[in-house]
């Protein structure tokens, strides 16, 4: 039978990619990966002033995340290169937020978990933003559907119906900050981007409209924590490795189907 710790780290991940499946299919439709890469490192600035400051880690996290966003959007809008603001950006929080978490002993201990993630930790109190964040996101990117998927495949197309792409590109920037600040206590800051693209790449091969793709995106995302999870339990593997490699696993078997 299995333990209660297991059944919340199998919730934890399900609930995860509710978010990430969707969401994960506009970062490879928007070429939107190094954003999420750049705002999951950042996030580490965030960890390190919830520490700081005493306060919940998906506060500070999420704090950082969406003020990434804001500061990319508002640099890109006046000229700047998109890569170069996320390079600027991303590296320059990551670095404070490692020499913050240095001057703090209790998050030296914890480092590594937010690095790496430590799902098989998670509590009912992490469930509850897991699943809080995940529906949050959902739902707006069900709300706005048709005009992200618009904006995503044909931005003057997006123009001329009166859709702003810009404005999408914030919401679709803002999810990935709230995704990113539910995650990390899952698969650490350096694999979240993979929850979000490796799904969605391996749903891509045989997925012949966007709704598919979102919804085989979720089912893969799915597959894969029970898989690494199952890995995890059986082999005493690290579990949010485990799930990204089940997910890796799976893109490699979806390229046999791969259609352009």
């Amino acid at each position: 039978m299995l333990d209660d710790f297991m059944f919340r780290a199998l919730f934890a991940g399900l609930g995860l990619v509710l978010a990430t499946g969707t969401l994960g299919s506009f970062v490879v439709w928007r070429r939107m990966a190094y954003f999420g890469d750049s705002t999951a490192h950042a996030a580490i600035l965030g960890v390190a002033l919830s520490f700081a400051f005493a306060m919940p880690f998906y506060v500070g996290t999420l704090a950082v995340a969406v003020a990434m966003a804001l500061l990319v959007a508002w640099l890109t809008a006046r000229g700047q290169g998109m890569d170069t603001v996320l390079g600027v950006v991303a590296h320059s929080a990551l670095a404070l937020g490692l020499v913050a978490a240095s001057l703090i002993p209790s998050l030296r201990v914890n480092l590594e978990s937010f690095l790496f993630g430590d799902i098989l930790a998670v509590t009912r109190s992490d469930l509850l933003w897991i699943w809080g964040g995940a529906a949050l996101v959902l739902g707006v990117l069900l709300w706005r559907w048709q005009r992200l998927v618009t904006a995503s495949v044909n931005e003057e197309l997006a123009m001329a119906s009166g859709i702003n792409p810009e404005r999408e590109r914030l919401i679709l920037s803002l999810a990935l900050a709230i995704v990113v600040a539910i995650a990390i206590r899952i698969v650490g800051a350096l694999l979240i981007s993979a929850m979000l693209i490796v799904p969605a790449a391996a749903a891509r091969g045989f997925s012949k409209t966007p709704e598919q793709m979102a919804g085989s995106a979720t089912l893969i995302g799915a597959l894969a924590v029970v898989a690494g999870l199952w890995a995890s339990l059986v082999a005493d593997l690290p579990a949010g490795p485990a799930i990204v490699a089940a997910s890796t696993g799976i893109y490699a078997c979806s390229l046999v189907f791969y259609r352009k």
